[in-house]
């Protein structure tokens, strides 16, 4: 497996798991994440950091990105 497949799935699982802490789907927190480049601009260039870290860990990072992003998006969600 190469560096960027494994970049993918690492993006992949952020995501996934994302939408199953604020129970929506996978869609929503995808277009709520392209909408704010946080794909491209942080979580690919987070792979080396975070993909070290725990899913909880990572999943409160992204939830954070989003809430700093856009508060609105996470507090229509309830979180």
């Amino acid at each position: 497996m190469n560096q960027a497949t494994r970049e993918t799935e690492f993006v992949i699982f952020g995501i996934e798991n994302t939408t199953l802490r604020l129970g929506i789907s996978v869609a929503e927190v995808y277009r709520e994440l392209q909408r704010t480049n946080g794909i491209s601009t942080f979580l690919y260039p987070s792979y080396t950091t975070l993909h070290t870290q725990g899913k909880d860990y990572i999943v409160d990072e992204i939830i954070q990105y989003l809430r700093q992003h856009n508060p609105d998006f996470i507090n229509e969600k309830g979180k």
